[in-house]
C-alpha cells in the first residue's frame, strides 16, 4: 500500500507530507484548487514523464517521494532483486524534478533510471480516469487480465515452455540446413583442398623446424667446399706429401758422412709428413662427422617452399594449415552426415511444434471459458451503473498459425453501448463517462485475481446522475476490500462511503503574495460539512448539511 506521499516545490504546492490508510481515501475539493497537481507529483514519482513546468516559480528543483509497503513476494520487490537495488522493508520512490528540465530517479536511495523507475512504479499504481486507461489501451494486457481471471498461471507457462523449446528446435534446423547447403556448394573445392592438403601433411611448428634444418644444411654446404678445397691441397695432385717423402728418402739413402749432415733436415721431413698425414685423418674425421647429403637440402628445400605455397593459397601461416584440412575435413563430413543430422532435427522441431500447439490448444479452450465468465461478471456489475443496455464482449481472435509465448489467442475487450449498435473495441466505442464505468466493473470482477496493491480514479463520476454516482460509490468500496483504492471525486455519493477523506483546498500566503495547494484529512464533523458542500454547492444550507448527514449515516459512516 501506499504509506506517504511527500512533495516539494511541484506547481503550487511547496510542502506537503500525507500518510494514507488503507480502504477507500477520497479527494475532494474545488474546481482548481490542486488535485490534479497532487496526482502530477504522483505520477512523477512512479517513473511518468518529466516536465521543468512542474518545477515551483522560482525553485531550483521539486521533488516528490512515495514510500510503499509490499508483501515479500511482490514482482516489484523480485524486479528490484534482479536490478541489484537494495530491498528494504519498504519501497521508496523518489524524483527530483530540475527547473531546466533534468530529472533525476532514486528507488532506496539508490540511482536509477527513469525506465526502471516506471516498471517499479506500474508494478505498484494505476492511475484511471477518463481520458487516462493505461491499463486497457494495450491489447496484451487484456490478455493479461483474462489469464488472470481464470487462473491459467500454469497453462500459460507451459505454453511458454513449449514455445521456447519450439524455437530452439527451428533454430537448430536452419542451422544444420545451412550447414548442410553450404557443404554442398563448396563440396569440390572442399574435397580438392582436403586431397590437397592430406597429401601435404603439414604438421604445427613444421615450418619452424624446416627453416632451421635449412639453415644448417646450407651452413654444411659452404663448409663441404672447404672440406674439398683442403682436400686438393692435402691430397691431390700438386700433394706436398709424396714430394716429402721423395725428399726424405732421398735424404736417407745419403753416406754416413751426408747423412750426418742432413739428418737434421730428414728428421724435419720425416715430422712434416707426420703432421700431413695428421691433417689428412683430421680432414677425413670432419668429412665423416659431416656426412654431407646434397640431397636432403633439395628435399628439405622443396617441403618447405610447398608448405609456404600452400600457407599463401589459403592465406594462412603455416601453422594453421592443420586447421585448414581439419575445417574442410568437417565441412565434407557435415555432407556427409548431415543430412542424416537434419533429418534428426526435423523430426525433433516436428514434435516440438506438436508440443505447442497442444499446450496453446488446452490454454485456447481454457480462455473461451474464461471470456464468457468475465463476460457474465462484468455484466452483472452494470445495471447498478446505468449500463444495463450494454454488453462486455471479450473478444478472442485464434490464430493456429501463431507461434509466441501466449499461444494462439489475440484478445481484446470490446463493449456495445448500446442495442443495435455495432460493438467494438473498448477504448474506440465507450464514452468517456461509459469507459470509467466499465473499467470499474472490470476492476471489481478482478479485485482478488491479482490486481495492482494501488488503485487511483481521477473523476471517473464525472458527468453521471446521484444514482450512477452511488452505484459507482459502492463499487469503489467493495474494491478498496482487497485493495488501496484512492480517488478524486466531486460526488457525495462517493466521497460518504470513505474510510479516509482529504480535502485540497488553496491557501493564500502573505496576504495574497503567492498561493499553494493546501491538503487536510477531516473528521467526521467536517467531512459532513464538506458533503453538504459537494451536495449544495458554494452556500451550505441546513437542508444539506441534514442530506449530508443521512447520505453518511446510509453508508454506517
Amino acid at each position: 500500500m501506499l504509506n506517504t506521499l511527500s512533495v516539494r516545490n511541484i506547481v503550487l504546492i511547496d510542502q506537503l507530507d500525507l500518510a494514507f490508510e488503507n480502504g477507500l481515501t477520497v479527494l475532494t475539493g474545488e474546481t482548481g484548487a490542486g488535485k490534479s497537481i497532487l496526482l502530477d507529483a504522483l505520477t512523477l514519482a512512479l517513473g511518468g514523464r518529466g516536465d521543468a513546468a512542474l518545477v515551483r516559480e522560482g525553485a531550483d528543483s521539486g521533488q516528490v517521494v512515495a514510500v510503499l509497503s509490499l508483501p515479500e513476494s511482490h514482482p516489484a520487490r523480485v524486479l528490484l532483486r534482479e536490478n541489484e537495488i537494495s530491498d528494504d522493508a519498504e519501497i521508496i520512490l523518489r524524483r527530483v524534478q530540475h527547473a531546466d528540465g533534468r530529472t533525476r530517479a532514486f528507488i532506496n536511495d539508490q540511482p536509477v533510471s527513469a525506465g526502471l523507475l516506471k516498471s517499479v512504479g506500474a508494478l505498484l499504481v494505476e492511475v484511471h480516469g477518463q481520458h487516462d486507461d493505461r491499463a486497457l489501451i494495450d491489447v496484451a494486457t487484456h490478455r493479461a487480465l483474462l489469464d488472470v481471471f481464470g487462473g491459467y498461471e500454469r497453462e500459460l507457462a507451459a505454453v511458454s515452455a513449449a514455445q521456447i523449446a519450439l524455437v530452439a528446435a527451428q533454430k537448430a534446423v536452419d542451422v544444420q540446413r545451412a550447414r548442410v547447403e553450404k557443404a554442398a556448394r563448396e563440396e569440390d573445392y572442399a574435397r580438392h583442398v582436403v586431397e590437397e592438403l592430406s597429401a601435404l601433411k603439414p604438421e604445427a611448428g613444421e615450418e619452424d623446424a624446416l627453416s632451421e634444418r635449412r639453415q644448417w644444411l646450407m651452413g654444411l654446404e659452404k663448409a663441404a667446399g672447404e672440406v674439398n678445397d683442403a682436400d686438393e691441397i692435402l691430397n691431390g695432385t700438386n700433394a706436398p706429401g709424396p714430394i716429402l717423402a721423395m725428399l726424405l728418402r732421398r735424404l736417407t739413402r745419403k753416406s754416413d758422412a751426408e747423412a750426418q749432415l742432413f739428418a737434421p733436415m730428414a728428421e724435419a721431413v720425416d715430422q712434416a709428413l707426420v703432421a700431413l698425414d695428421a691433417a689428412s685423418e683430421s680432414l677425413d674425421a670432419i668429412r665423416r662427422e659431416m656426412a654431407f647429403d646434397p640431397r636432403e637440402l633439395e628435399q628439405v628445400e622443396e617441403r618447405l617452399f610447398a608448405l609456404r605455397a600452400a600457407a599463401r593459397k589459403h592465406q594462412v601461416e603455416c601453422d594453421a594449415l592443420p586447421g585448414v584440412l581439419a575445417t574442410y575435413a568437417a565441412e565434407i563430413e557435415a555432407l556427409e552426415t548431415g543430412a542424416e543430422a537434419l533429418v534428426a532435427l526435423e523430426a525433433s522441431l516436428k514434435e516440438a511444434d506438436a508440443d505447442y500447439r497442444k499446450a496453446a490448444g488446452v490454454l485456447s479452450k481454457a480462455r473461451e471459458k474464461a471470456a464468457t465468465a468475465l463476460s457474465r461478471a462484468v455484466e452483472t456489475e452494470l445495471p447498478d451503473l446505468k449500463l444495463g443496455a450494454a454488453k462486455f464482449i471479450v473478444d478472442r481472435q485464434v490464430d493456429e498459425d501463431r507461434v509466441s509465448p501466449y499461444g494462439f489467442d489475440q484478445i481484446g475487450f470490446h463493449v456495445q453501448t448500446n442495442p443495435g449498435t455495432a460493438p467494438g473495441p473498448m477504448m474506440k466505442v465507450a464514452s468517456g463517462g461509459e469507459l470509467s464505468r466499465f473499467l470499474l466493473a472490470l476492476k471489481v470482477v478482478l479485485a482478488d485475481k491479482g490486481s495492482v496493491p494501488v488503485l487511483i480514479f481521477d473523476e471517473i463520476d464525472t458527468g453521471v446522475g446521484g444514482a450512477v454516482a452511488d452505484a459507482i460509490g459502492k463499487r469503489l468500496a467493495r474494491l478498496a476490500h482487497s485493495v488501496q483504492v484512492l480517488t478524486v471525486t466531486h460526488a457525495p455519493q462517493v466521497a460518504a462511503r470513505a474510510a479516509t477523506h482529504l480535502l485540497i483546498e488553496k491557501q493564500a500566503i502573505d496576504e495574497g503574495a503567492f498561493m499553494r495547494t493546501h491538503v487536510r484529512p477531516l473528521d467526521t464533523s467536517a467531512r459532513g460539512e464538506e458533503v453538504a458542500r459537494m451536495l449544495a454547492g458554494a452556500v451550505i444550507t441546513d437542508e444539506a448539511r441534514a442530506a449530508a448527514k443521512r447520505l453518511m449515516s446510509e453508508v454506517g459512516v
